[in-house]
């Protein structure tokens, strides 16, 4: 089975209304009916991640993929955790995947959200400002809404973070 190892951030500043969370919407082909008319789809909201590079460690991978899949500038703060899972590619050679995504605790810094450069409008159709508090009712993946519940408790329990 082929290893994949990947890293990627949770992104949080403090606003008025308090904590909010960077997100992204992947883009995605349109599904077509049987009848050859596209079906609408409801909006899947994910974390930025991607795969470590050769010479990077997770958590370097964590802030680059932020800055290409959102346009902002962060810092790591703490790990979360890792999300382990299994999945068959869908393109190719169809293989089974074990994916390993580590995840990030991380503080904006600079940058606009969504602006990203055009080529990487092929993987990201817009990045958000979402509610922390409201992240992991609208996180579309299970493990990533548990790195939400986890950034949040850190920041409870670290107030100055």
């Amino acid at each position: 089975m082929v290893r994949e190892i990947s890293g990627g951030g949770v992104v949080v500043r403090r606003a008025a209304e308090g904590w909010e969370m960077a997100a992204i919407e992947p883009q995605k082909e349109a599904s077509a009916s049987p009848s050859g008319n596209k079906t609408s789809q409801k909006v899947l909201i994910a974390l930025p991640k991607g795969l470590v590079d050769r010479g990077e460690k997770p958590e370097q991978t964590a802030i680059r993929e932020v800055l290409e899949e959102t346009g902002l500038t962060a810092t790591a703060i703490s790990k979360l955790g890792d999300i382990k899972y299994v999945y068959v590619r869908s393109w190719g050679d169809r293989q089974r995947v074990f994916k390993i995504v580590s995840f990030y605790l991380l503080r904006y810094l600079s940058g606009r959200i969504d602006e990203i450069a055009p080529a990487m409008r092929v993987e990201v159709k817009r990045a958000v400002w979402i509610p922390l508090d409201e992240a992991a009712r609208k996180l579309a993946y299970r493990g990533e809404q548990d790195m939400a519940r986890r950034a949040q408790q850190y920041l409870k329990s670290h107030p100055e973070a």
